[in-house]
């Protein structure tokens, strides 16, 4: 049995992830700061009879993920998809003039370091499953791709992680690893026909199965 990763899980997205991989035969590590929360989704997907485990980590300390994602495989089993999901903290998000050089250290640490961390983690683990199977997924703001001078932090640090998980693509695909992005331009709606959760957590397990694009947006509002 293999392990999807969650960094950023909680009950949103996360939570539907989970249940779309965990259908599939997936067991599922879910990574948040919150030790309590995420032990409280894992006690209730595996009510559902998903096979799931929390871990605490701050993305902002590549030395937390790393050992989350450590401690993921050894419980769970080898990570075939990692999901970098989580989501940034509102003083990220301060106008242009307003955001000074200290102002951008939390969201290049959130967005850039975080991830990479992740990566070389996870990455020799991935080259050991049988041909085609790893896979990265990066899920977004729509100011990864459309700056916004209202959200300047995460509009720089997400264009640094879109520029990091095109080049991851570009170099993994002669391995058989896929790497995606997802851009989810605005909020998730419950109930929405393109952005409600269960509708991205299945657009994220094709984007797995299918393995044919890098980037997939929905909606640039």
């Amino acid at each position: 049995m293999t392990t999807i990763a969650i960094i950023g899980a909680g009950r949103g997205l996360g939570a539907a992830v989970a249940r779309r991989f965990g259908a599939e035969g997936f067991s599922v590590a879910l990574i948040s700061r919150s030790q309590a929360k995420v032990d409280a989704l894992a006690e209730d997907l595996g009510k559902a009879g998903i096979p799931a485990r929390g871990f605490a980590a701050d993305v902002r300390n590549p030395e937390s993920i790393a050992a989350a994602l450590e401690a993921a495989a050894e419980t769970l089993g080898p990570v075939e998809v990692l999901q970098y999901s989580p989501l940034p903290q509102k003083d990220f998000m301060r106008p242009v003039l307003e955001t000074t050089a200290a102002d951008l250290r939390g969201p290049v640490e959130f967005s850039i370091y975080g991830p990479v961390a992740a990566v070389h983690q996870v990455l020799p683990g991935m080259r050991f499953l049988d041909g085609n199977r790893g896979t990265i997924l990066f899920v977004n703001g729509g100011s990864a791709v459309k700056p916004g001078r209202g959200v300047t932090g995460t509009s720089v640090a997400f264009a640094g992680q879109a520029a990091y998980a095109q080049l991851l693509n570009e170099v993994l695909a002669e391995e058989g690893i896929h790497v995606s992005q997802l851009i989810i331009g605005g909020r998730i709606i419950e109930g929405d026909p393109e952005k409600d959760p269960d509708v991205l957590a299945g657009v994220l397990w094709d984007l797995h199965t299918r393995r044919d694009t890098f980037r997939h947006q929905i909606s640039t509002d």
